[in-house]
């Protein structure tokens, strides 16, 4: 089984701060250990808006250190490229065609406003291994944000 982690990129990179972050997650994940030990790691930006990070954990497992310094990087690469990542209010959804992210405080005016309902897709980012990731996409209804829904007579 792998360990997963996913950071939603709380504002929009241009393709080139994109491409400059993949670059700098691949050389992280690449060198990334614990206890001296190569961890099997890969790094991708889903959708331009979602950093996964999986470590598969068959030979050597993330522990505390080696985690201490995945969210010094993580830190970093907010600070080097002026995004909040983590932000857990920050919420992904699907949204014509592409992934959009809004503040669950907006939640609920989205969903006044009809932008999205109870069957738009969220992503659930607090996975943490490669059997949630594959159900990581639920509607809204099935999420704990179903609270805001608004209930009709």
């Amino acid at each position: 089984m792998k360990k997963v982690w996913a950071y939603v990129i709380g504002s929009g990179l241009s393709d080139f701060e994109l491409e400059k972050l993949n670059a700098v997650g691949l050389s992280f994940v690449n060198q990334w250990t614990a206890h001296e030990n190569k961890l099997k790691a890969a790094f991708d930006i889903y959708g331009k808006q979602i950093i996964l990070i999986t470590v598969d954990e068959a030979n050597y497992g993330a522990s505390g250190c080696s985690i201490d310094k995945l969210q010094r990087f993580i830190k970093q690469c907010e600070a080097e490229f002026n995004c909040e990542l983590l932000n857990r209010m920050n919420i992904a959804y699907e949204w014509n065609g592409g992934i959009a992210i809004c503040n669950v405080s907006d939640i609920k005016s989205l969903l006044e406003d009809g932008q999205i309902d109870g069957k738009t897709i969220i992503f659930n980012t607090s996975i943490s291994n490669s059997e949630e990731l594959m159900a990581w996409r639920q509607p809204l209804e099935s999420t704990w944000l179903k609270k805001y829904l608004i209930k009709t007579a």
